[in-house]
């Protein structure tokens, strides 16, 4: 029931939109009772339009940051509408108005007073609220478009690296301003970045490693479904001695749970065993952000 209306078109629009209003509520309630008490300084393209600012404060001048923000984020997202989706930046930009909104019609009160506290929950908060735009096809906007675009083209995650360019704008931020605050802003940074990392898996791998005796009927089923190939060796059960198959794919991890219940349904004594793929070399089809 639940893999039928994942590839229902309305279903899947509307889980995107909660998604997206969820995380832009998520991201409001980090800000307000996380970062702004602590005052941290962004990442992203909001750290880079601030960065603009307090480089031309140096000479006298101001550079507006909703400037700064608009000249950085429209180019990425006319290059993410060509290479993903013009309905996915379209959930992307939408969950960055909504952020904004939200950060005006609500307040919410701050819940600790401990500075490291802030840091951290405040990181994984923020982190989460990335990872539910993530898991619903969408995303926050800024380097999340980047991010995505690159992991899109190679297969791999980034996530890493745009941890370490938040973390060299913020070094630039404690050459000019301290680094007491960019310190804690590089730890909220890699609280945040871990966050991403440990729930959001779409370019993970796992191999799966099939044992059936219908073989025929799940292989039919499997590639009727999934752009993915499948081997199959003819094998001997040791136990029962009766004639079996030994089936070998290797898909993404998000597709990995849906697969197996497929198969599950074409033979219910299947076994299989599913291990984590660490490097593949070969052609691989990623399913595209839809």
């Amino acid at each position: 029931m639940l893999a039928r209306w994942k590839h229902h078109v309305v279903a899947r629009r509307l889980v995107t939109l909660a998604a997206v209003i969820a995380s832009a509520f998520l991201q409001a309630y980090a800000i307000q009772v996380f970062v702004r008490p602590a005052n941290l300084l962004s990442g992203g393209f909001t750290g880079v339009a601030i960065l603009f600012d307090a480089i031309a404060g140096l000479y006298g001048k101001s550079f507006p940051i909703s400037l700064g923000m608009l000249l950085l984020n429209i180019p990425v997202a006319l290059l993410c509408c060509k290479s993903i989706s013009v309905r996915f930046t379209f959930f992307s930009l939408l969950q960055v108005f909504l952020a904004s909104f939200f950060l005006e019609a609500f307040h919410f009160k701050p819940l600790f007073d401990d500075l490291m506290l802030n840091v951290v929950f405040g990181g994984f908060v923020y982190g989460m609220c990335i990872v539910v735009a993530l898991r619903g096809n969408a995303s926050t906007g800024g380097t999340d478009f980047i991010a995505l675009f690159v992991s899109n083209k190679t297969g791999r995650s980034i996530w890493e690296y745009v941890f370490a360019g938040n973390v060299a704008v913020l070094c630039v931020f404690g050459c000019i301003s301290g680094w007491r605050y960019a310190g804690y802003s590089i730890i909220f940074q890699f609280v945040s970045t871990k966050a991403i990392s440990a729930f959001h898996h779409r370019y993970e791998r796992v191999t799966l490693q099939v044992t059936t005796a219908k073989a025929d009927e799940v292989i039919r089923e499997y590639v009727s479904r999934y752009r993915h190939g499948v081997s199959c060796v003819e094998a001997v059960g040791g136990y029962s001695h009766k004639k079996m198959y030994l089936l070998h794919t290797v898909v993404s991890s998000y597709e990995a749970p849906e697969i197996v219940a497929l198969m599950h349904s074409r033979d219910p004594n299947i076994i299989v065993n599913m291990l984590k793929t660490e490097n593949f070399f070969g052609g691989f089809y990623q399913a595209p952000l839809d």
